[in-house]
């Protein structure tokens, strides 16, 4: 199977994430920002991840390719879900998005080798969120908007290696907004929360991103 990916992708962690529970070897492609043809021609139009399987059929949601992988064996994802956790996770999107997104074309990613990636990226997000430049300088009062959420979610980690107790789709949920979220220098997670991403990223045997 290949992965067509862009490294900070936090969509393209779920499916990296499951992989590695799963014990299933992903050749991971990095696309490069500015590359619009080339995940047209893959999909069909700009997105990611990109899952080309095994018969060449190419899988785009996330949280499809997710259930796919996990079900090629035995599945792991198997424990309880609870509703809220899928709600914080799809309530918080958009006060992460202004710390990360800003942060990414800084962190020296490949989907960002060239000046044109950066360019590209910084065109498309200034259409979507303002000027990445005046984000980061509102660091202090984004952090601000967003602790009450991560002390939310802190209370309900039930143990280090899996949010409920068992691993499920809520950490699939929940661990990639962390890993996006740590690449914020001055962001402290709250102690159940923090010891719930270092465990879980060990697990999975990935790296965090790097934090500017």
């Amino acid at each position: 199977m290949k992965l067509y990916m862009f490294e900070h992708c936090y969509l393209c962690f779920r499916v990296r994430m499951t992989a590695a529970l799963a014990r299933k070897h992903l050749e991971e492609v990095v696309v490069r920002e500015d590359d619009t043809d080339a995940m047209v021609a893959l999909a069909g139009r700009r997105v990611v991840p990109i899952l080309v399987r095994d018969d060449g059929q190419p899988m785009l949601e996330s949280m499809d390719i997710v259930g796919y992988i996990d079900h090629l064996d035995e599945p792991m994802l198997t424990g309880p879900e609870r509703p809220e956790i899928a709600a914080w996770a799809e309530q918080i999107a958009p006060k992460v998005a202004p710390l990360t997104q800003s942060r990414y074309p800084l962190l020296g990613l490949p989907e960002f080798g060239s000046a044109a990636a950066r360019a590209h990226y910084h065109a498309r997000k200034r259409s979507t969120l303002g000027d990445l430049d005046e984000l980061l300088a509102d660091t202090k009062r984004y952090l601000g908007e967003l602790m009450p959420d991560l002390q939310q979610i802190d209370r309900m980690v039930e143990s280090p290696r899996a949010i409920n107790g068992a691993l499920s789709l809520d950490d699939v949920r929940v661990l990639p907004v962390l890993r996006s979220l740590a690449v914020v220098e001055e962001l402290r997670f709250p102690e159940r929360l923090r010891n719930y991403f270092e465990t879980m990223m060990a697990l999975v045997a990935a790296r965090p991103l790097p934090a500017v």
